[in-house]
């Protein structure tokens, strides 16, 4: 597929998806939208990819929706319009507009490179591991445009950042630093601003290289189904995956490589 609003490229095993509207922002459209899910789709049947990074070109992140596109927005028009599953087999949860990413089934880590609000920080939320340029500045806008906690962030928020927290940063739309988004969970880590993907990068090609992409497909399974059970509920879910993992390659791989001392060959089988 060829694309208009997003660049989209694969080396060492990671995908790198490029929000590529730089003059805007990279201000969310319906295209760009498309194109994401497109490109996570790729990545999603790539062999050759275990680890997909989103982030954005040049100054922003991306600074929440359209505003062009904001303007036609009224009485009886619905903003969003719901894809198709993105996997049939995932929650139902995970298969509205913008809550697909837990069903991709490889890890997703945000580079948030700079300017990350309304939409844009939504998008953030979704994927698996943040990391932030020390640039960078998140605010949830929604309340400043006349809006309400779209698309689910009202349900990822507080478990991130914990109930204050989210009340604090929907209620006010507050500009917030990338120290303080490390301070309160809203990212992993804060890194400076020079050699930003150079870091990044290098953390998604170890994962790439050095862990089970079979492991981590099952972990992110795991977790984000988590967030919807009891603690016996996981328990059992977790012990039917643990025996599958007896009977995999990749774990006679983990086995094999670490007594050998060499590094190890995982197939994702």
């Amino acid at each position: 597929m060829s694309y208009q609003d997003i660049l989209y490229q694969v080396e060492d095993g990671v995908a790198v998806v490029t929000l590529n509207r730089p003059d805007r922002l990279n201000a969310w459209t319906g295209q760009m939208h498309v194109e994401v899910r497109a490109a996570m789709r790729a990545a999603s049947d790539d062999p050759a990819v275990r680890v997909i990074v989103l982030t954005g070109a040049g100054r922003g992140f991306c600074a929440g929706a359209d505003m062009n596109a904001l303007q036609g927005i009224g009485a009886g028009t619905r903003a969003a319009v719901a894809d198709g599953p993105f996997d049939p087999e995932a929650r139902e949860d995970f298969g509205k507009t913008y809550s697909y990413f837990p069903s991709v089934p490889k890890p997703i880590i945000g580079a948030i490179n700079g300017a990350c609000a309304g939409l844009g920080m939504v998008m953030a939320l979704y994927t698996d591991i943040r990391f932030a340029s020390d640039t960078a500045v998140f605010t949830t806008a929604f309340s400043r445009r006349g809006l309400i906690a779209e698309h689910g962030i009202s349900w990822l928020l507080p478990r991130l950042v914990g109930f204050a927290h989210a009340a604090d940063l929907l209620f006010s739309a507050r500009r917030v630093s990338a120290a303080e988004a490390e301070r309160i969970g809203l990212v992993n880590r804060a890194i400076a601003a020079d050699g930003f993907m150079d870091e990044v990068m290098a953390y998604a090609r170890m994962l790439a290289t050095e862990v089970s992409p079979r492991s981590m497909r099952v972990m992110k399974r795991e977790i984000w189904n988590a967030q919807f059970q009891g603690l016996g509920d996981a328990i059992e879910a977790a012990n039917g995956d643990m025996q599958d993992s007896f009977t995999s390659a990749d774990f006679k791989e983990g086995v094999a490589h670490y007594v050998e001392k060499r590094a190890p060959a995982f197939t994702g089988l």
